[in-house]
């Protein structure tokens, strides 16, 4: 089993990835967010920084968990009741944690749209949806159905989308921003697109829909971006020699 100093898979994650140069939440806090002693042997890759996630990463004897969405969101919290047993478990198992959001959405080939639109067989899209200084989605120009748009999104994610029918029966114009960004719909109606695919949304948002004459596909927030950290986790195995394991924790949300 091959052994590689952790200061070397992080310098590679955040030139690959562009970490420090993406604009993103303030939270987001990219990059390494702990760190253990200094060596990765295996890889576990998860959508989420949770208890739950680290406990899986944990029996999988793991040493790096790499994930999208990651420990820190607002202000520190005090470290107590659930909290101090997730710092506990990292630190009593050896574990660090590499978190990449905005990053590993918009990256060109390993990134959640990029990933999800070769899912769905779209071959070629330019970038779309701007966020903190940055286009994060991709748009792409097709004939499908409506219903077999539906149908692919199915299969790319394991569970069927829910769909607001209130663009054209054939998607011609597809917009894609994985994970939760149903309350920007006029945003990516303003951009032309006919249909948008994105993981989650308000209430509200089906009768703007309809207004905004836009087909609109809820595949699921987590659902759509378990292929971003995938991604990463099978290049950095094939370049460090080191086996890793996706640790699959979905909410159905």
């Amino acid at each position: 089993m091959a052994t590689v100093p952790l200061v070397r898979v992080v310098r590679h994650c955040d030139r690959l990835l562009g970490t420090a140069e993406v604009g993103d939440y303030a939270g987001a806090v990219n990059g390494l967010q702990v760190e253990n002693s200094g060596k990765v042997t295996r890889l576990a890759a998860a959508v989420d920084a949770s208890l739950a996630t680290v406990r899986l990463a944990v029996a999988a004897g793991a040493d790096l968990l790499l994930v999208h969405h990651g420990l820190f969101w607002s202000p520190a919290h005090p470290w107590t009741g659930k909290k101090y047993a997730l710092l506990q478990t990292l630190l009593a198992n050896n574990l660090a944690v590499y978190s990449s959001h905005l990053p590993l959405d918009l990256h060109p080939r390993l990134g959640n749209n990029v990933q999800l639109a070769r899912a769905l067989g779209f071959k070629t899209s330019r970038p779309f949806f701007p966020s903190h200084g940055q286009y994060i989605g991709l748009r792409t120009t097709a004939a499908v159905p409506r219903e077999t748009l539906a149908a692919r999104l199915a299969t790319a994610t394991g569970g069927r989308p829910l769909c607001i029918p209130g663009g054209p029966e054939i998607c011609r114009r597809i917009g894609i921003v994985t994970g939760g960004a149903g309350s920007e719909l006029k945003l990516a109606a303003a951009a032309g697109v006919d249909t948008f695919i994105t993981g989650e949304g308000p209430h509200w948002t089906y009768a703007l829909a309809e207004e905004l004459g836009l087909n609109v596909f809820y595949a699921g927030h987590y659902a759509t971006e378990t292929f971003g950290v995938k991604a990463l986790a099978a290049q950095l195995s094939r370049k460090f020699n080191v086996p890793w394991v996706f640790l699959d924790h979905p909410t159905g949300l």
